[in-house]
């Protein structure tokens, strides 16, 4: 058991009921048998008392009677003194049986004619008492023991022991009679008996038994203690301290047991939240059962988990989106690895090529190719400075330190410029419907053209096959409106929320077929955010993917 309990944690519950069984059933059970121990004694002693109570009650009822009837002997032969013939004698006599219903017969005897009512017998229900009168004669007087038993006991016809009345060992009066009762107080008798004391007598503790003997007059009193009166008085109160006991156990078992059916759903729910925590589920919260049971330690713990949990939640995901924006970095810098291996090497390859050609001296160049090479060469290297300007403006973007110079600048050359620095290797068409619009806008000249080469060189790359680039604008109240547009299946209204956020490309890593960083339309949104415009993009049937530039009129009279 030892082994047991040391290798193995108890649950609460198991705790509990080890609690209960040390602290609450064991104590309450001692304590009951001590109690019942005690009051069995108390009733016993009570028992006791009671027998021996009874006993002298009916000693003392005994006692009345025969002092009654000594009295009123004495009276009738005094009164009979003064009547000098027999027959008023016997009339008087007559008058007081009448009136005292209990004597069956009065009358004045001599001596031979005593011996004649002695032997009338105790088993026949009378009893016979004599009072010898001044001229020799006696008065006898014969009683219903009928009358003398009814009025012996009327103080105690509630009470269910027996008693018994003995005369010269002959039952003249009892009580709730039994013959076995009888007898067994008779056979129980010591041999030498108390006289004018109550005592109690017998083996059977719980059933006393009691006895007086009184000399004047002759009489035994014997008082037994019945089953009935045992089960009243020690068996009922025993089982009613055994009953409250149980009810309290039970009442007990039953609060505590509820506390912990309450107590253990709300651990299990801390345990399941644990549990969920620690498989990487960060939204489960704890869900109490909150009532008169719920500790406020199991509250605020619940609380304080929900606000850690919630703590986690958080940072979980930021971590997530830290993860994404580094898995995006990471991907920008795959493409930036790409971007300077292939489209810096190609400005690079060119400007090599024909610096390395101008400075041979094996060969004549001619004035023309001198400048047709020197032209490539500033177009190849402006190329690679756009490239450059657009890595670089990235920082001062995100950190809102953009500087821009706005002046007033010709939309319509700020268009053609932009389409001549734009690289268009697939050589598709470029419809400007903006070279004869005179307006000019308030913007910084250089970061607005390369807003547009942005702009044209996307719609370039993503445009469908034999699909023209369309170049357009509109007048709104004193807004320049520039959309750029080209031929693209309709992209979902999801996806074109996302397209200006960094490294994001309408193509996505399994179906990409262009290259690039992703990060272009997020450079012209903060280039023309920093000159005080705003972008917007559509896509559907009627245009395709269409991005329009909303920027400022620098001169109102112009519109």
């Amino acid at each position: 058991m030892a082994q047991f309990f040391s290798k193995r944690h108890l649950k609460i519950a198991e705790q509990i009921i080890i609690v209960i069984f040390f602290a609450v059933l064991i104590p309450m059970t001692v304590s009951g048998v001590i109690i019942n121990n005690i009051n069995q004694q108390s009733n016993r002693a009570q028992l006791r008392s009671a027998a021996m109570m009874i006993a002298n009650i009916v000693s003392e009822e005994v006692d009345v009677f025969v002092h009654s009837i000594n009295n009123e002997l004495t009276q009738i032969t005094e009164t009979l003194e003064y009547y000098k013939s027999k027959n008023q004698e016997q009339t008087y006599l007559d008058t007081i049986i009448k009136s005292l219903p209990f004597y069956k017969e009065l009358v004045v005897v001599d001596k031979n004619g005593l011996e004649k009512y002695k032997a009338y017998s105790i088993i026949d229900d009378y009893a016979v008492f004599e009072r010898q009168m001044e001229d020799g004669r006696y008065l006898v007087a014969v009683l219903d023991m009928k009358m003398l038993k009814k009025n012996l006991f009327k103080t105690l016809t509630e009470d269910k022991r027996q008693i018994y009345v003995l005369v010269d060992n002959v039952l003249v009066a009892s009580s709730n009679y039994t013959k076995e009762g009888y007898e067994k107080s008779v056979a129980e008798l010591p041999d030498k008996l108390e006289e004018d004391i109550a005592t109690i007598y017998g083996d059977t503790k719980n059933q006393p038994l009691a006895y007086l003997k009184k000399t004047d007059p002759e009489v035994l009193i014997i008082v037994n203690t019945t089953e009935a009166v045992k089960r009243h008085t020690i068996d009922h109160n025993r089982n009613k301290i055994i009953l409250s006991i149980l009810i309290t156990i039970l009442t007990v078992f039953f609060v505590v047991g509820l506390y912990t059916y309450y107590l253990y759903i709300n651990i299990r729910q801390l345990f399941k939240a644990i549990i969920a925590i620690s498989k990487g589920n960060y939204e489960r919260r704890i869900r109490l059962l909150t009532n008169i049971f719920t500790p406020f330690e199991l509250i605020f713990l619940a609380t304080e988990f929900n606000r850690m949990v919630n703590q986690i939640h958080k940072s979980y995901i930021q971590l997530k989106k830290k993860n994404k924006e580094l898995k995006q970095v990471n991907e920008f810098r795959s493409n930036m690895i790409d971007t300077v291996s292939h489209e810096f090497r190609t400005p690079l390859t060119s400007i090599l090529g024909y610096t390395s050609r101008l400075l041979r001296q094996d060969i004549q160049i001619d004035e023309e190719t001198k400048q047709k090479s020197l032209k490539v060469i500033k177009k190849q290297s402006e190329r690679l400075k756009r490239m450059i300007e657009d890595l670089l403006v990235i920082p001062d973007i995100e950190g809102a330190r953009l500087n821009v110079n706005p002046v007033n600048v010709p939309i319509n050359n700020a268009i053609e410029n932009s389409i001549m620095l734009v690289r268009n290797d697939s050589n598709k068409e470029i419809i400007n419907n903006i070279e004869n619009c005179n307006i000019e806008i308030l913007a910084d000249n250089d970061r607005i053209e390369q807003v547009f080469v942005n702009l044209i060189e996307n719609a370039i790359k993503y445009a469908k096959d034999d699909t023209p680039i369309v170049l357009d604008y509109e007048i709104q109240n004193e807004t320049l409106v520039v959309s750029v547009k080209n031929e693209y299946d309709i992209i979902p209204r999801e996806k074109l929320k996302t397209l200006f956020d960094k490294f994001t490309r309408v193509d996505d890593s399994t179906t990409r077929t262009t290259r690039g960083t992703g990060l272009g339309l997020f450079i012209v949104k903060g280039l023309v955010e920093a000159m005080n415009g705003k972008i917007r993009l559509y896509s559907n049937e009627e245009c395709g993917f269409c991005v329009k530039v909303f920027m400022p009129v620098a001169d109102s009279k112009q519109v």
